[in-house]
């Protein structure tokens, strides 16, 4: 499973590129507004940063006005995966650009009938928000487990990334099913390496070694 993070603190990902985990990253709008910088520079210094795929994504609703801004983020560096949203306006977006050889993140899915349409729009990542989903009522693991297995089916090659997680669990479940890739916050990252029994082990193995008296150098 690939490892994005979710983020526009560019702190955060250069400091989880250096560990050697980290595919890509994701952004949005609202992650944009926290970071409190210009869009554009954001996008540049995070593609510097990290070599995998990096989504910037439009604010535009109709087709046009999504290509429009698609041309200024597919210029800002190779690794730019044009984000746009699952509506039939950013479905034939998403055509457009596949069809140009840029990479497409649908996002905001909510549905297996949805991914099913940025699959054979020709996305290259579909995002269906399990948190989100989870949120209203419905089960965001069943969505992930509906959609691996259509584009199973199919032979879809557009990668399924999991996004709006919010806790480890959705991680493992994800992983589990066979997601493709898992966009998450960098508390979520640091998370996953925390263990009680490895923070008792490492204590333990430390007292005795103080007691041998020695040292490695």
């Amino acid at each position: 499973m690939k490892f994005f993070v979710d983020t526009a603190d560019t702190n955060d990902i250069r400091e989880l590129a250096e560990t050697g985990l980290l595919d890509g990253v994701t952004t949005n709008p609202s992650l944009i507004h926290k970071a409190g910088r210009d869009f554009l520079d954001v996008v540049k210094e995070i593609c510097a940063i990290v070599p995998g795929p990096v989504s910037a994504e439009v604010v535009a609703l109709d087709h046009e006005g999504m290509m429009r801004e698609a041309e200024v983020l597919r210029k800002i560096a190779d690794n730019v995966a044009v984000k746009v949203p699952l509506t039939m306006e950013g479905l034939k977006t998403c055509r457009k650009l596949t069809d140009d050889g840029t990479m497409v993140n649908v996002t905001l899915c909510f549905s297996a009938n949805q991914a099913l349409l940025a699959a054979k729009a020709g996305a290259t990542f579909v995002s269906p928000f399990v948190g989100r989903h989870d949120d209203v009522g419905f089960d965001g693991m069943q969505l992930i487990a509906d959609i691996r297995l259509i584009y199973d089916n199919y032979d879809y090659a557009t990668e399924i990334l999991v996004a709006s997680i919010r806790h480890p669990v959705h991680v493992l479940e994800s992983a589990k099913i066979g997601a493709d890739v898992a966009t998450m916050p960098p508390a979520v990252i640091r998370q996953l390496v925390k263990h009680p029994l490895t923070d008792k082990g490492i204590e333990g193995f430390l007292a005795d070694w103080a007691k041998t008296g020695q040292k490695i150098s």
